[in-house]
């Protein structure tokens, strides 16, 4: 579970540790993964330990596969849970380019680098990649360009591999889920009408996963946006 010291990932973690999984965390932090495997014990989750993952640096994402296959060769569940916001503040006319390329970096080529790598393991033990991403739909509502746009790579990627799993025959499962609006760090703690907080879209992912269905290929929507009128 990449980016499980707060946030979705934290909640995910939380539900998913209380439901009999065993828990490794990434987070770029020591002292902040060590005070989250403090609150999720003392929730009863059998957390194994926690891995550095840095998404912007691709070298040590191959060394933190490397610790993962040594320390913990039963993975079989990844959550790509991990990113950065870009600069939501602005439109697209006013977005730098800048921005675009280190948004991109991190949620789309540091998901894929860290999914390639383990890859093998996860294969070998018949797992499964679930993807925290919102809709390559444009919303009317909100549509920051630098995370929308990795989202939405990261969307394709999740597409691509799940059609070449079921064509290869690999025992892979990859799949996406958009939580809906949730009250984070990443978009300023906003709590606004029809936003839920991390502990109700961490148990609804939990139960998710955990549903014993195959969702090979599908974007599932936990809470879907609301149109309006």
């Amino acid at each position: 579970m990449t980016g499980a010291n707060k946030g979705i990932g934290y909640g995910v973690a939380k539900h998913l540790g209380m439901s009999g999984w065993q828990v490794i965390l990434g987070a770029r932090d020591a002292q902040r993964a060590e005070k989250a495997i403090t609150q999720l014990k003392s929730s009863g989750v059998d957390v194994l330990g926690w891995v550095n993952i840095e998404l912007r640096d691709l070298s040590s994402l191959e060394q933190a596969a490397k610790e993962i296959e040594e320390r913990y060769p039963e993975l079989s569940l990844l959550v790509n849970n991990a990113g950065i916001p870009g600069d939501m503040s602005v439109d697209s006319q006013h977005t730098e380019l800048r921005d675009i390329k280190e948004t991109l970096d991190v949620n789309f080529v540091g998901t894929f680098a860290l999914t390639k790598a383990l890859m093998p393991l996860l294969t070998k033990n018949h797992g499964r990649i679930v993807n925290v991403t919102v809709p390559s739909e444009i919303s009317p509502y909100w549509h920051p360009l630098a995370y929308v746009a990795s989202k939405a790579a990261q969307n394709a990627l999740m597409g691509v591999m799940a059609i070449e799993f079921q064509q290869a025959g690999t025992p892979l499962e990859i799949f996406s889920v958009h939580p809906g609006p949730t009250t984070t760090d990443l978009n300023g703690n906003m709590a606004l009408p029809g936003f839920h907080d991390i502990d109700t879209v961490g148990r609804k992912m939990a139960e998710l996963i955990n549903d014993g269905q195959s969702h090979q290929g599908e974007f599932i929507e936990l809470y879907p946006i609301v149109k309006e009128d």
